[in-house]
């Protein structure tokens, strides 16, 4: 069992930047894939980045490249997704997730992968 815990969300004007963390409980959250997803007003659910249990292989949506960064620190448990460069359009309740990965390297983008959930942080860029 892996609970996650959100925090980082908050009110930036565009082009500021953001950096949102999830903190994990268990021990097997160095064994899991972790992805950020977001939802946004009237929208699905959409995939932003997700990272393989060793922090290696990462993955971005296309446009969150070049502005986000995924990472994680496995000894902290904790993962995070740094956001420069911030649109109104990336306003969003941003949620981390995680899932048990078979092999280090593995990520999925899928929502449906993933078996745990945290409760989301609300990010808002003014314009």
């Amino acid at each position: 069992q892996v609970q996650l815990v959100e925090s980082g969300g908050g009110l930036v004007q565009a082009g500021g930047s953001l950096k949102l963390s999830c903190a994990a409980s268990g021990r097997t959250f160095s064994s899991c894939a972790m992805g950020w997803f977001r939802q946004a007003p009237g929208k699905e659910r959409e995939f932003v980045a997700a990272i393989s249990p060793n922090g290696i292989v990462t993955n971005y949506a296309d446009s969150m490249k070049g502005r986000f960064t995924i990472s994680r620190d496995n000894a902290k448990n904790t993962g995070y997704l740094q956001m420069n460069s911030l649109k109104p359009e990336d306003t969003a309740i941003y949620y981390c997730a995680a899932a048990w990965a078979r092999a280090t390297y593995y990520y999925f983008v899928d929502s449906g992968e993933y078996s745990y959930w945290g409760q989301g942080t609300q990010v808002t860029v003014s314009s």
